[in-house]
């Protein structure tokens, strides 16, 4: 069957999918965990579920192509952010079907996943997919913290407008203050960091922030160190994301 991908592009595919390589961590672990019989290569920087054991293909920034098309895949599964474009064309011009995600908010993880295992995958709606929309059906609340979320330190990078973690972090109640730049990660100054701010976040990926890592940089300010998966990943954590990450921030302020 031919159907089109988040980007609007034509992609025939075989069914009964049996070979799927996913580049995306988070399209990994949500394919592991509801069809694994059909996984059958992941990036280095796939590590969920934690005893995944399928062949690697490098990284997400510089797949081994060569070695994908060797094993002629029926599906691979990328993100228009996480993956190159020129990596996506050269596997479609080898003849191997692509499929691109394009995620930016909660509600587009849960249309693009739906679309991902029914249409894509040819198969049904997976049960932790069903849980974690109603575990995010609450109304968010009004924003009631400026916060930030760096992702990286020298330089420091934050989290900036149309993201699929600045929109979890307004269901969180937080207000992003560098939400105005023009990037959608901007680079920020050490004084603009902090101008502002009643709430950092700092989670452990793709920067490892940790207890002597990070909170150093924000003296007198209320910081959470939060599960990385549950604030940028699109997949099975969502279910607990919201829980987590709520008891996370509330205990930044009781430190």
């Amino acid at each position: 069957m031919t159907t089109l991908d988040d980007l609007g592009a034509a992609v025939t595919i075989g069914h009964p999918v049996r070979r799927v390589v996913s580049l995306v961590p988070s399209l990994t672990e949500a394919v592991a965990v509801s069809r694994p019989e059909v996984l059958i290569a992941a990036t280095d920087w796939c590590t969920h579920p934690v005893d995944l054991e399928v062949e690697r293909v490098r990284g997400t920034k510089n797949p081994n192509g060569r070695r994908i098309i060797e094993l002629a895949p029926d599906l691979v599964l990328c993100n228009q952010e996480e993956n190159r474009r020129i990596d996506v064309e050269r596997l479609r011009e080898a003849g191997i079907p692509v499929w691109v995600t394009r995620i930016e908010t909660l509600n587009e993880s849960f249309s693009s996943l739906r679309r991902l295992f029914t249409e894509a995958l040819g198969g049904t709606v997976p049960n932790w997919l069903t849980e974690a929309e109603s575990s995010w059906a609450a109304p968010p609340p009004a924003p009631t913290r400026n916060a930030v979320i760096p992702i990286w330190r020298n330089p420091w990078m934050v989290v900036g407008h149309d993201t699929f973690t600045g929109d979890l972090a307004a269901r969180l109640g937080l207000r992003l203050v560098h939400a105005d730049r023009a990037e959608r990660y901007p680079h920020v100054s050490e004084d603009e960091l902090t101008r502002d701010i009643e709430l950092v976040l700092l989670p452990d990926e793709p920067y490892v922030f940790t207890r002597s890592d990070g909170p150093d940089a924000f003296p007198g300010l209320p910081v959470a160190l939060v599960e990385g998966r549950s604030l940028t990943w699109y997949g099975p954590s969502l279910t607990t994301a919201r829980d987590t990450l709520t008891h996370q921030i509330s205990q930044a302020f009781v430190a």
